[in-house]
């Protein structure tokens, strides 16, 4: 027996964000079977600690929470999840996009995921055939517990999904065809299935150009967006019922879905006033290029409806939009009748041949000087710059300035020419939105947006934001530096932590006594420019695929998830792949055991 206090960890000396928004102070936190059970002031007692960690000089905040990825797939194959862990993100939620892989068979889940998300198909159908052992949602989440998990998940379920697994995805994606009652009310079982094994919620789509991978049913938009209303009204008022959340993704060529799924998350209407709001986070809140004006319209909507009994909320990138793409693949020519119609040509022989095509070429020209109807991409090739391509006389230009050097060109003949040139070796990027500063801190204090659209683990080759948490604080310093601060960094954290993990209603995003112990040491020196830097890095298990990440680890010098350090100066440990160090979060619940009675009371938990 020892007369004095034992911890598995300290971390001494840092200055302490407990994602409350909270002033910060320096304080030294003692952690046992991963929780906090210490803040203090005064320095800990280290004997018998095998793991002191000196944070002198240096930021304590809790682990992030990224609110929207597609790591269904991967997490099946490497469930440490590498490229979002090193950068601090300790809980991360799947399932977005009415995509997920609970109930759809491999084939399915290949022809949901592969062409929206741009993952390669065949890799999807592998992984998923290659994991199944789980036949309904409670099943799904013992699998994932099964793994070495390296962050803490959580999950919507995918409206796809469970409309595809109860009329079959032939069925599910003819705008014709109606679920029949048993069908509506399978859907509905299979929501409360998932609601009562904690998923958060349900997410749902309506844009028209996500389109359908394979050969059945190759070019078809998602299942979710053939839902009527009496479809949705159901499964929404479950929701509803259960406190559980409505992720959506409104039709951006009908602005009029916008409104209505705004208008859904009132409180009051059919069934009175004393119906609960419906939670309600929609994609996104951006400040698009193509419409300048849109992101106050935005703002204004959240506002209005939140003051008349929603609880709305637009899902927010808070760093510039940049996408690469190789040749044509890039999701943004979906909205394009001519783009999609090159993008459903699967082989490449058929599709050049289709970009040799006057008439087609007619039609992308008309497609792309068209200036009118909603849209995300602004068409402007003389805004995408070609990064790489065997022909070293392009690079560092735009197509539009090579179509004006081959004679006057059209752009868009600039552009296809070059496609035919090179075929995927041409490499270029173009910022869709979220373009001027002033506007990114506007939408960073305003209380109708959450942090988050990361995309992570899609897209493999278009983007990359794995480390917006990081590249928001480094806005935050940067402006309190110059003497222009929008946010404290407290409120900043508060913003990446504490508010997303309480609206979900999960058990992750606070540092107090008594809290799971995942957080992340960062020094702020090196909020830097290796936040915006370009990197690749291969994919194991999609055969060596370079897709594109952040590379800035000596910004996040350590992080922890359940009191285990996983990562230490950019490597993980050895506990990585070999443990499970998170968990699934169930919304509403923990698993956590009570704090132990011999915890410091000390237990300072505010300066």
């Amino acid at each position: 027996m020892t007369d004095f206090p034992t911890y598995d960890a300290i971390v001494r000396g840092g200055r302490w964000f407990d994602g409350t928004g909270a002033p910060s102070a320096v304080r030294h936190l003692g952690i046992r079977d991963g929780v906090v059970v210490a803040v203090s002031e005064e320095p800990l007692d280290e004997r018998g600690c095998p793991e002191v960690v000196d944070a002198a000089g240096r930021w304590v905040l809790p682990g992030m929470v990224d609110i929207h990825t597609h790591y269904d797939v991967e997490v099946l194959d490497d469930p440490h999840l590498p490229e979002s862990l090193r950068h601090g993100v300790t809980t991360i939620l799947i399932g977005s996009c009415s995509l997920s892989t609970v109930h759809v068979d491999p084939v399915d889940a290949g022809d949901l995921f592969g062409r929206v998300e741009a993952i390669p198909r065949r890799h999807v159908i592998r992984s998923v055939d290659a994991a199944r052992t789980w036949s309904d949602a409670e099943g799904y989440v013992a699998a994932l517990e099964d793994r070495p998990l390296g962050p803490n998940l959580a999950a919507f379920i995918g409206h796809s999904d469970i409309r595809t697994a109860t009329m079959g995805l032939d069925r599910a994606t003819r705008p014709e065809v109606r679920p029949s009652r048993p069908e509506q009310a399978r859907m509905e079982r299979l929501l409360t299935e998932a609601l009562d094994a904690g998923f958060v919620g349900m997410s749902a789509q309506q844009l028209l150009f996500d389109k359908l991978d394979g050969d059945t049913c190759r070019s078809r938009t998602l299942p979710s967006t053939y839902a009527d209303r009496r479809e949705m009204r159901g499964l929404r008022e479950i929701l509803r019922r259960r406190g559980r959340a409505l992720q959506a993704g409104p039709d951006a060529s009908h602005p009029h879905t916008i409104l209505l799924q705004a208008l859904h998350s009132i409180g009051w209407g059919r069934g009175g006033r004393g119906r609960p709001a419906l939670k309600t986070s929609l994609l996104s809140a951006a400040d698009i290029k193509a419409i300048p004006f849109i992101i106050h319209l935005m703002r204004g909507l959240s506002g209005a409806v939140n003051r008349a009994g929603a609880d709305f909320r637009w899902q927010h990138l808070p760093v510039p939009f940049e996408v690469y793409a190789d040749g044509i693949d890039l999701v943004i020519f979906e909205e394009l009748g001519s783009g999609a119609a090159a993008l459903h040509l699967a082989e490449e022989v058929a599709r050049n041949e289709l970009l040799r095509d006057e008439d087609y070429r007619r039609r992308f020209r008309k497609d792309y000087d068209s200036k009118y109807g909603p849209r995300v991409w602004h068409r402007d090739f003389f805004d995408a710059e070609i990064v790489a391509c065997p022909d070293e006389d392009v690079v560092g230009k735009s197509f539009g300035q090579v179509g004006v050097e081959r004679g006057g060109v059209h752009p868009v003949d600039a552009f296809l020419d070059l496609v035919l040139e090179h075929g995927t070796a041409i490499r270029w990027r173009t910022t869709i939105s979220n373009h001027r500063p002033r506007v990114l801190r506007r939408m960073a204090q305003s209380p109708g947006v959450q942090m988050g659209f990361s995309d992570a683990g899609a897209h493999l080759r278009n983007m990359s934001f794995y480390n917006f948490g990081l590249r928001l604080l480094k806005h935050v310093r940067d402006a309190d530096r110059a003497g222009r601060p929008f946010l404290t960094v407290e409120q900043a954290v508060h913003r990446l932590t504490g508010e997303l993990a309480d609206w979900y209603d999960i058990d992750a995003g606070h540092l107090r006594v008594g809290d799971r112990a995942d957080l992340l040491v960062l020094d702020p020196a090196r909020l830097d420019d290796t936040l915006e830097a370009y990197a690749e890095a291969p994919v194991e298990q999609y055969d060596g695929l370079s897709r594109m990440v952040n590379r800035n680890d000596a910004t996040v010098p350590l992080v922890m998830v359940g009191g285990r350090v996983v990562y230490r100066e950019g490597a993980p440990t050895d506990v990585v792949q070999r443990e499970r160090t998170g968990r699934f979060l169930r919304a509403g619940r923990t698993d956590r055991a009570p704090l132990p009675r011999t915890a410091e009371a000390g237990l300072l938990t505010s300066p």
